[in-house]
């Protein structure tokens, strides 16, 4: 059976309530509009934008980017959607704060290169302002605790943007494992394995800024998509917590082999020397004595996939197979059945017609086949309403330091690393609150 809310959420919920208060600029009633500022208008930021546009009030006045190009572009897409022209930041990477310093703001997204999520959402939880912030979070464990420590002192909510969480296949399979039907959960499979080399340098070879981090660090460097449902599948945060990891790196071999082929073994880019490993595998066990394994495969060539598989006392679940077998249920014997019919039968509320969560708008034009416009629908819900975020920021800053932890572990031959536990105690007595679907 469905778990019902606890005392624990309605208490965050009074508190957060209670703290947004103070925000200048709040809105006062569900009919009022909000005003949100965009901090990075690469394609990220363009994405967010483009989906604010498809919410009638949802208003952008300001917009912030070091790139004037990128600025210019989105000022004009929000001219050529009707809306009036947004207040632009530029030329410095401090020009922010001119943003965030408003008062007619009620939210801000960050949509920037990683090194700057934790700094800039930590200063606009400063300035009272609520924080959506893309993935990851933070870079190291000590930007974790400070973000948090920020939302703590402040009373400002801060959430990080993981859409994987969101997608409708993911959150049928929450249903499912919330009714029962894969009995007792103890394990679960996961990876991002997806081809990013355009992504992490551009055609001439040169590292853009995330391809940096390939040639700097090695370790799990994007793991958020990958745990994004695994978190609610697993009651992570709220009845069992991550404790510890054990991360180990292929040889690099993937990236120089590439640029070897593609422009000759001479050329800068395939001299260059990489540190990331062509594949991280990494093995966590619970509180509870749960496993999960986690793959980071992002530099090989392959088609995309995130190979999540999810595994209790009466059955699985793979995305890789898009099936499910349940024992005693399943027609035939050890062989797996199709899961689309799961997923019509068991689909959440947040996807289903009747009770759609962007009136007004089509969900599936959005992107990621509407994942992404589910997201932001409801964050800026919760920013409107003044009601507890659909994600916790405990639950981001637990997704995003696999990344410092996988890189000690690697860095020290595979040992055996702890999580820090940003619930501080609360994930024992805490009880299930994301997607929470009564209908079932």
């Amino acid at each position: 059976m469905l778990r019902q809310e606890s005392e624990e959420y309605m208490n965050r919920r009074d508190f957060v309530m209670g703290s947004a208060a103070a925000l200048s600029g709040r809105a006062e009633s569900k009919r009022d509009r909000i005003r949100i500022g965009i901090i990075g208008t690469g394609n990220r930021g363009t994405s967010h934008l483009g989906g604010a546009l498809q919410i009638p009030w949802v208003d952008v006045p300001a917009l912030c980017d070091i790139d004037r190009q990128a600025l210019a572009k989105a000022q004009d897409r929000l001219q050529s959607a009707g809306r009036p022209k947004a207040e632009l930041y530029t030329g410095a990477e401090d020009a922010y704060r001119g943003l965030i310093a408003r008062d007619d703001l009620n939210a801000v997204i960050i949509a920037t290169p990683w090194k700057f999520h934790a700094p800039m959402s930590i200063d606009a939880m400063k300035a009272g302002k609520w924080v959506g912030v893309e993935v990851p979070a933070a870079q190291t464990v000590e930007e974790c605790w400070q973000m948090l420590r920020a939302s703590q002192s402040t009373g400002t909510p801060c959430m990080m943007l993981e859409n994987w969480s969101f997608r409708r296949d993911n959150l049928a399979v929450l249903n499912m494992i919330r009714l029962g039907l894969l009995g007792e959960i103890v394990h679960c499979h996961c990876a991002h394995g997806h081809d990013c080399l355009y992504w992490y340098f551009d055609q001439s070879g040169n590292p853009r800024w995330c391809g940096e981090y390939l040639i700097d660090r090695n370790c799990d460097q994007y793991p958020t998509h990958s745990l994004g449902p695994v978190l609610s599948w697993m009651d992570i945060n709220c009845g069992d917590a991550l404790d510890t990891i054990v991360s180990m790196a292929s040889r690099s071999l993937g990236i120089k082999h590439y640029f070897a082929e593609t422009m000759g073994r001479d050329s800068a880019a395939a001299r260059r020397h990489y540190r990331q490993g062509d594949i991280i595998s990494s093995l966590i066990k619970t509180k509870n004595g749960n496993t999960i394994v986690l793959n980071n495969d992002m530099q090989l060539p392959r088609p995309y996939d995130d190979r999540w598989m999810i595994q209790g006392t009466e059955g699985l679940y793979s995305e890789e197979h898009n099936g499910i077998y349940l024992w005693r249920r399943s027609p035939k014997e050890h062989q797996w059945e199709p899961f689309p019919p799961y997923q019509a039968k068991y689909d959440h509320a947040w996807w289903r017609p009747e009770a759609s969560a962007q009136p007004g708008a089509d969900p599936i034009a959005a992107g990621h086949g509407g994942t992404d416009q589910l997201l932001m629908h409801k964050f800026y819900e919760a920013v409107r309403d003044r009601t507890p975020l659909p994600l916790t920021l405990e639950d981001g800053l637990t997704m995003s330091v696999v990344i410092p932890l996988s890189d000690e572990s690697i860095a020290q031959g595979s040992t055996l690393v702890r999580f820090p536990d940003f619930t501080e105690g609360r994930w024992k007595t805490s009880r299930p609150y994301f997607a929470m679907d009564r209908t079932k």
